[in-house]
């Protein structure tokens, strides 16, 4: 019995320490966002110096949320989106305006996505104009050698507008020799702008320019960038797309060229993509660069294009900047972008998180429901692995009989290691019985967990899903908490301490089932199977509802199982309730055989 207690301590106290390391493990993993450090960019596009783009470069504290960015820059956004010279953007996906001074989109909000599940939340907002709080925008201009060019200040005539799909907007600007520049921009029913920028010499000597288009954005108010997913510099070239990089290698290295044909770059959230797509055949340079004060920019530098008196030239740039919703991304790599759909961070495994992801919206759409879907998606697993779990309990049936004969060849050959191995092995063989043949359903369980897992936390169909009750997104952690009374308390307790509803349930449905499996041979593996629930509802609380929801499922499926199952295997379910009851007596006569001698000392 005294045995007993400390190896209960014992495992206690590592379970302590685990939950702790957990805790420190997913800070590490999951750290805060921090102020990026200061380089320079080698090369501003623009037609002026760097020092001119000095002066349009603004600090500002670091560290806000994306709420607390969009609260702290309002006065700053009605200020600088107050010009009455703005071209409205108005399409069914997006709102905003475009700058004519340098020809910026620096204002664009999404629909159809709010900034947070209440239903009064405003839109989310992509692009702030520059010296904001959550600055990002998209600029197109050009560069060359000893020719007037548009400044990143000046002042271009607008003709159209609103901007809208079938109604383009052009900006126009004259440089009094002889160069017209212009920039055509149009929108399609999604997130994709389409710029083309084109230079008309009506004087009489041949030029050469190199247009440019690039995204302007601060790291303060990005997502951060984990081990999972990616938040920063993405890109594709030459067909491969790039995780590799983040703001804090930007900002060491200063600039990082883009490797190859470049076919989209740019910068990317969890949930949002701001990326450039470069003309087909039109040879350029693409840079990601730092610019000091957590401000960092990606371009596209055409080649330098001769542009002979009398005769226009163009290049056109499409810009992406929107949600990463899969089936539109998927849409426009069918349109010759490639690998787009890969903004979407899936990571090795898609090959299997892509079926998982299609076969949970398939589901909402019939329902309607996203929790309802991940319901069925479990129904639907576990009925494809109910075979397995047939052979799963006839294994552990067939081990049940042969008990009696692993238990004399142990005492036979307790001395002699290798033979026992061999009998063993020889017995396992001659009864036809595979000892792992119980754990081939949670390994086989494993992938599908993960997948369901990354799904909840990069597809942004999943964002702000709400299940049933309390349960308003199921891509966040269960809201309600033990520990501040369910919300009435103004406190929000440590991830490892967030205990809610459904990880109550999970625990208690863990245990259930735990309860109706065997009961190990070794009292070790007894006490670990009675804390493993326990340990598991402070391991799981942090995750995403979902996730929850759907472990919950799987418990509650596997007990209706193990009871058929039982029912088909009656051997098994009387072979625990022996066990049950030998390790009773044996614990009972263990206790009354130790009074004595306690009393005694």
């Amino acid at each position: 019995m005294e045995n007993n207690q400390r190896n209960m301590i014992t495992a206690v106290v590592l379970i302590a320490l685990l939950m702790l390391g957990w805790e420190l493990g997913l800070n590490y993993f999951y750290p805060e966002p921090k102020e990026q450090p200061v380089a320079t960019a080698s090369e501003v596009p623009g037609g002026t110096s760097e020092k001119d783009v000095a002066t349009v470069k603004h600090t500002r504290e670091g560290g806000l949320t994306d709420a607390d960015a969009i609260a702290v820059e309002q006065a700053d956004l009605d200020q600088s989106l107050g010009s009455a010279d703005r071209v409205v953007i108005d399409s069914p996906e997006v709102l905003g305006s475009i700058n004519p001074v340098g020809a910026k989109i620096d204002d664009l909000t999404l629909k159809t996505h709010r900034q947070s599940v209440d239903k009064d939340s405003g839109p989310v907002r992509l692009f702030s104009p520059d010296g904001t709080p959550a600055q990002q925008f998209a600029q197109f201009g050009f560069v060359g050698d000893n020719v007037k060019l548009p400044a990143l200040n000046t002042v271009w005539q607008a003709e159209g507008g609103p901007l809208a799909p079938g109604k383009p907007v052009t900006l126009t600007w004259n440089n009094g020799e002889g160069l017209i520049f212009s920039i055509r921009f149009e929108i399609d029913q999604h997130y994709m702008i389409t710029a083309t920028q084109t230079v008309a010499n009506t004087g009489a000597t041949d030029v050469a320019v190199k247009p440019f288009a690039l995204v302007n954005r601060t790291s303060n108010t990005a997502s951060v960038d984990t081990w999972t997913v990616h938040s920063g510099p993405i890109g594709a070239f030459d067909g491969s797309v790039g995780f590799g990089n983040d703001y804090d290698d930007v900002a060491e290295k200063g600039t990082i060229a883009g490797t190859g044909v470049t076919d989209w770059i740019g910068f990317t959230d969890i949930y949002w993509l701001s990326a450039l797509i470069p003309q087909d055949g039109a040879k350029n340079s693409s840079n990601y660069r730092s610019l000091g004060d957590a401000k960092f920019r990606a371009d596209v530098i055409y080649d330098a294009m001769a542009v002979p008196s009398g005769k226009q030239v163009s290049r056109t740039t499409r810009l992406f900047a929107g949600a990463k919703e899969s089936r539109v991304l998927d849409m426009y790599e069918e349109t010759g972008i490639t690998n787009f759909g890969l903004a979407i961070d899936w990571g090795w495994f898609r090959w299997f998180e892509k079926p998982i992801f299609w076969l949970l919206t398939k589901l909402f759409e019939i329902f309607g429901n996203f929790g309802v879907a991940i319901i069925l998606l479990t129904v639907i697993v576990r009925a494809i692995m109910f075979p397995i779990a047939q052979r799963q309990f006839a294994s552990m049936a067939a081990m049940k009989a042969v008990q009696p004969k692993m238990k004399a060849l142990q005492e036979r050959y307790k001395d002699d290691k290798q033979q026992l191995q061999q009998k063993m092995m020889a017995l396992y063989r001659e009864e036809k019985v595979n000892p792992l043949a119980g754990c081939l359903p949670m390994f086989l369980q494993i992938p599908i967990f993960y997948a369901l897992y990354k799904v909840l936390m990069v597809a942004i169909e999943m964002r702000h899903q709400p299940f049933a009750l309390w349960i308003n997104d199921l891509s966040a952690p269960d809201p309600l908490h033990i520990l501040n009374l369910f919300g009435l308390l103004d406190f929000n307790p440590p991830g490892f301490l967030a205990i809610g509803v459904l990880a109550i349930l999970l625990g208690i449905t863990m245990w259930l089932q735990f309860k109706l499996n065997p009961a190990q041979m070794d009292p070790a593996q007894q006490q670990i199977f009675m804390l493993m629930p326990w340990f598991m509802m402070f391991i799981m609380a942090p995750f995403a509802a979902g996730l929850l929801i759907y472990w919950i499922t799987s418990n509650l499926l596997t007990i209706g199982q193990q009871k058929l199952l039982y029912a088909r295997h009656p051997q098994l379910k009387a072979a625990a309730a022996d066990e049950q009851k030998d390790k009773l007596k044996a614990d009972l006569a263990k206790e009354q055989a130790e009074k004595p001698g306690k009393a005694k000392g």
